[in-house]
């Protein structure tokens, strides 16, 4: 298995000047080192949504790009949507580029997880993991789809792999960002049982959002959380209560607001419901790219899936700097692996206009050698031009 540690923070140039993006009618939220001041609330990019109804209920579809094109099916974390799970990672020009010329992007949302989404009934039995792979089926049906990639986080990630088992010659590849594929531990299974109560009965409090939030990002100003040393949280020292939160914290502590603490609670039991999928990953025969943050809370998981996955077949990527959703952490990190990954089914991205010192497929950036894709169509090695991160 090829693995490759890259460091990137968001809005670095791979020639180290730290260039940020300029975003035009974009309301700024404020400056932070690193990072791109995004309001995600008002990104919209002209994606038009469907609502689909599956053998489990309706869920929200949001379409963007060409229906003629290949398709690449998104599922966000538990709490997330498109907007809040993958607009980093689309705002990214390259990444975008790459992603809108070679496929038409569809975002499926969890149950009730859509912007504006109601409450769902208590009447409305909760699903199984399962039960979500199946909707991922019926959604493919209703588009006229056949075989699609991939791209899920965490929970979504676990949802998409085992689509991916039960629909073998409907997924072409898998994007895996931090994910899950064990059964939870007692840790994390009584952690989440607090947290579902939590949510259950007081909504989207205070605590339930820091605990999401501990679970998203390698950095929280006010709480310091392991699922694996304790089950109870605790302030941070003083001095740590003094560390600026990102803005990128900021807006997702606020797009949490949104979310129906009802519908939240129903995907946050079906993840803890989760049963173990070790044992079918050696026979997925669709390549698959593993992303894990250092700081995920789930980075032994993305390991163990990692290790168990065909040799053949896959690949892992390990992002310093980052926690477990690193299409918003650490987006840019993802764009090199992405390109050879998809060199290996002849996509490509569209030339350039102009020449920038970001171009990670330029010869003058990587060695020639590289540009020749092993038998899946990948080959990370330690690529020289990394960018030093930034404190």
């Amino acid at each position: 298995m090829s693995r490759v540690k890259r460091t990137f923070s968001r809005g670095d140039r791979e020639d180290g000047s730290g260039e940020e993006r300029e975003v035009e009618d974009l309301r700024s939220m404020g400056e932070s080192s690193g990072s791109v001041s995004i309001d995600i609330d008002r990104i919209s990019i002209g994606g038009k949504e469907h609502n689909v109804k599956t053998g489990f209920g309706s869920i929200s579809v949001v379409v963007y790009g060409d229906q003629d094109k290949p398709a690449l099916v998104t599922y966000p974390d538990i709490a997330l949507n498109h907007m809040s799970c993958f607009q980093v990672l689309f705002f990214c020009p390259e990444i975008s580029s790459l992603l809108l010329h070679n496929f038409c992007i569809y975002h499926i949302c969890p149950p009730g997880h859509e912007l504006g989404a109601a409450p769902i009934s208590s009447e409305v039995p909760v699903p199984s993991v399962d039960d979500l792979a199946d909707q991922v089926s019926d959604v493919l049906n209703f588009f006229g789809l056949n075989a699609v990639m991939c791209l899920g986080v965490t929970g979504g990630a676990y949802v998409l792999t085992l689509f991916a088992m039960k629909y073998r010659e409907r997924v072409l590849g898998l994007i895996l960002v931090s994910p899950l594929c064990k059964a939870p531990t007692w840790t994390e299974w009584l952690y989440h049982k607090v947290m579902a109560n939590l949510l259950y009965f007081y909504g989207m409090c205070g605590l339930v959002k820091e605990c999401l939030l501990q679970r998203y990002f390698s950095k929280v100003r006010t709480y310091s959380f392991s699922l694996t040393s304790t089950h109870s949280l605790k302030m941070l020292s003083q001095q740590d209560a003094r560390i600026p939160e990102s803005n990128l914290v900021k807006a997702c502590r606020t797009l949490l607001d949104e979310r129906q603490s009802i519908n939240v609670w129903r995907f946050l039991e079906a993840v803890n419901g989760r049963h173990d999928i070790t044992d079918g990953l050696k026979k997925l025969r669709c390549r698959t790219l593993v992303f894990v943050g250092e700081s995920s809370p789930f980075h032994s998981e993305a390991l163990h899936m990692a290790t168990n996955l065909d040799r053949r077949y896959s690949a892992l990527v390990e992002i310093q700097a980052c926690g477990s959703l690193v299409t918003e952490e650490q987006a840019d990190a993802m764009l090199v692996p992405m390109e050879y990954f998809f060199m290996g089914y002849g996509l490509y991205r569209p030339a350039r206009l102009s020449g920038s010192p970001r171009s990670p497929l330029s010869p003058s950036c990587i060695s020639p050698e590289l540009l020749s894709p092993e038998s899946m169509g990948l080959k990370l090695k330690p690529i020289k031009t990394r960018a030093a991160l930034r404190v």
